[in-house]
C-alpha cells in the first residue's frame, strides 16, 4: 500500500515537472520568434538610416551658412540699436 502511494506521488511529481518544462519550452520558442522579429526590424532600421551621415553633412553645411548669415544680421541690428539708442 505504501509502495503504491509512493509510486503514484512520484508519478504525479514527474508529470507536474514535465508539464512545467513543456510550458517553459513553449514560452522560450515564442520569445525566440519575438527576438527574431526584433532583429529583423533592427536590420530594416539600419538599412533605412544608412544614408543619414551624408545627408546630415549637407544639412550641417547649410546650417553653418545660415548661422553666418544670422550672425551678420545680428551685428547689423546691434548697430541699428545703438544708433537709435535702443540697447
Amino acid at each position: 500500500m505504501l509502495l503504491t502511494l509512493t509510486l503514484i506521488t512520484t508519478a504525479l511529481v514527474v508529470v507536474a515537472l514535465a508539464g512545467y518544462l513543456i510550458a517553459i519550452a513553449v514560452q522560450l520558442m515564442a520569445a525566440r520568434r519575438s527576438i527574431a522579429a526584433i532583429a529583423d526590424g533592427l536590420e530594416a532600421v539600419a538599412g533605412h538610416t544608412a544614408p543619414l551621415p551624408e545627408k546630415l553633412t549637407t544639412i550641417n553645411g547649410a546650417l553653418v551658412q545660415l548661422l553666418t548669415g544670422l550672425q551678420a544680421a545680428d551685428r547689423h541690428l546691434g548697430r541699428v540699436a545703438t544708433v537709435f539708442k535702443l540697447g
